[in-house]
């Protein structure tokens, strides 16, 4: 483990208008380390997704602020933050979010294209990072060709490919059985070992706890425990986290 590549401070959230508001993260901390695959874990309506959110530079905190790679995302522009967003941030989604009438190479440039990468060098590094994750054999697979957990990884190889410090993933078993579900938790796991980059990946799926550094459960929008695993088994320890 290395040093933090994204971490939130005293993060607290407000959700709503008027009568309907609610606070929807209470005085978080988090910090998500290189070379680690962090699993968010809790239950419906706790706070995980509002929290990958805020920590993906898609929703601004009510209070508190990110760090990205040590810099503050505190009082950055919309395009600063989109910037922050392009560069330093890989998404992966339950619902793949391919475009259907692109191949699994030309989806996978797509970060590289808009940043104004030359197409001769996109489709290299998007054809290396299939083979990283890999679908070397299948670039000109277009997504209606490819199996579910298929169709997840060239998801997985468009967050990677444009090197960013972090890695935030929304449920990307749930729409897998079991053996599909493992072959792309096995892939992120891989990433995750790189020092220069965290993994934190919001799941309900206890399937996949093995395969975590650490996982973090969260609650009514506080974190409540932090177990982090311990040796090849990657036996839990678990850490009660006070409340502030």
């Amino acid at each position: 483990m290395t040093d933090s590549v994204l971490e939130a401070i005293d993060i607290g959230q407000y959700l709503g208008i008027g009568a309907s508001r609610i606070q929807a993260l209470r005085a978080i901390n988090l910090a998500v380390a290189g070379g680690e695959l962090t699993l968010l874990m809790g239950p419906s309506g706790s706070g995980k997704t509002t929290l990958l959110s805020v920590l993906g530079c898609m929703l601004t905190p009510s209070s508190g602020t990110v760090h990205v790679r040590g810099q503050s995302t505190t009082g950055k522009s919309p395009g600063q933050l989109a910037k922050v967003r392009r560069d330093q941030i890989g998404y992966v989604f339950q619902s793949y979010h391919l475009f259907p009438t692109l191949t699994a190479l030309d989806n996978v440039r797509i970060p590289l294209d808009i940043r104004g990468v030359s197409a001769a060098l996109s489709t290299k590094k998007a054809a290396e990072t299939l083979a990283i994750v890999g679908l070397g054999k299948k670039t000109d697979s277009f997504p209606r060709e490819l199996s579910g957990g298929e169709q997840q990884r060239v998801a997985i190889a468009r967050a990677l490919v444009g090197d960013p410090a972090v890695i935030l993933a929304d449920e990307p078993t749930a729409a897998l059985d079991t053996e599909n579900g493992r072959a792309v938790m096995s892939v992120l796991a891989l990433i995750a070992k790189d020092p220069a980059r965290g993994l934190l990946v919001v799941t309900h799926d206890p399937r996949i706890v093995s395969f975590a550094d650490r996982v973090v459960q969260i609650e009514d929008g506080r974190i409540t425990t932090d177990s982090r695993a311990t040796g090849s088994k990657k036996v839990a320890k678990r850490e009660e986290v006070r409340s502030s």
